[in-house]
């Protein structure tokens, strides 16, 4: 008798979730989008805009289970480099860059940021083009502002989205990308695009599913946020017991307690391999002890520098700028 009732509460629980949780999601999600659009409206975007586009915006359940559960969260830094530096991945990233080489030097040239960084974002992010993703980005990121978790930051992409639209910078009738809202070959929020996104061939349209355009605008976002070429990112370190813990970063967000690497190098056993000139400021990380349960607190470590920290601004892991870095060397070593 106890194990019936207990069936039946289960499954009670079940449909609740199942079938009564996302009708009353979408409800409320109905209420947002009206408050929403009087904000849109009242912030300058035309009405017809806003109410055309946030017409067909839908509550998407399956943007927010993909935001509970992004690869940075749980898999262990060896693991996710090794997903996304792999030979596969060098040897289509060479392939490109075979058949778009005069373009991309030229990128290379023109804003000094290294072709080698430029295959390692595109490789990353979209596989070299090839999943640039088929989500409603308008859904995607009215889900993620109705959503609690980040619901300022998604208003705000939201928000400038729009207003893109609206200015006919972009068309909206090409608005699918990333489950977060991304777009292009380089994965650029409307933020990104606003900012940095350029009309490199000048033909009147910005282009970031296209190579010219996309890596220009790449390449122009790393320079203005203050990239040095030929400068590095990272090395890998062996630490001694002794370092404090002040000095061991396992979290993205902010990077502290950064120190000439003359002070740090008491810290580290294997400084004497590492090929390190003109002291620069640089800090320590340590990008499993806050993720991987039963992970060591001193393994793996990582002295990082300014470059790295660029990347941060890409995407706020850990993981995901160690992945960067580490393709670019690999590509440094085949082109």
């Amino acid at each position: 008798m106890i194990v019936r009732k207990m069936i039946k509460l289960f499954l009670n629980l079940l449909f609740f979730y199942i079938f009564i949780t996302p009708s009353i999601a979408a409800e409320d999600f109905n209420k947002w989008s009206e408050k929403f659009q009087s904000r849109a409206i009242n912030s300058g975007i035309s009405e017809s805009v806003v109410k055309d586009i946030m017409s067909k915006a839908k509550f998407l359940p399956k943007v927010i289970e993909y935001d509970r559960y992004q690869p940075e969260f749980y898999e262990d830094t060896f693991t996710y480099i090794k997903k996304r530096s792999s030979k596969r991945k060098i040897k289509e990233g060479l392939k490109l860059y075979s058949q778009e080489k005069s373009t991309i030097e030229t990128v290379e040239k023109d804003f000094k940021v290294e072709k080698e960084l430029l295959l390692a974002l595109m490789g990353i992010e979209t596989n070299f083009g090839k999943y640039l993703g088929k989500m409603d980005i308008i859904s995607s990121l009215a889900t993620l502002s109705f959503d609690k978790r980040r619901s300022e930051f998604f208003t705000e992409e939201l928000l400038i989205l729009l207003s893109l639209v609206d200015k006919k910078i972009i068309d909206r009738n090409i608005l699918y990308g990333s489950w977060a809202g991304a777009f292009g070959n380089f994965q650029f929020m409307p933020r990104t695009i606003r900012n940095y996104a350029i009309d490199y061939n000048n033909n009147k349209t910005i282009e970031l599913k296209k190579i010219e355009d996309s890596f220009a605008s790449a390449a122009n976002y790393l320079k203005t946020i203050g990239w040095k070429k030929n400068q590095p990112c990272f090395y890998k370190i062996e630490l001694n017991e002794n370092i404090p813990k002040k000095y061991l970063n396992s979290s993205a967000r902010k990077i502290k307690n950064k120190r000439n690497v003359s002070f740090l190098k008491k810290y580290i056993k294997n400084f004497d391999e590492l090929n390190i000139k003109n002291n620069p400021k640089a800090a320590i990380i340590i990008p499993d002890k806050d993720i991987i349960p039963g992970s060591e607190t001193l393994s793996p470590a990582y002295i990082i520098f300014d470059n790295y920290e660029k990347i941060l601004n890409w995407n706020r892991s850990l993981r995901f700028a160690l992945a960067v870095c580490t393709l670019k060397e690999s590509f440094k070593n085949e082109i």
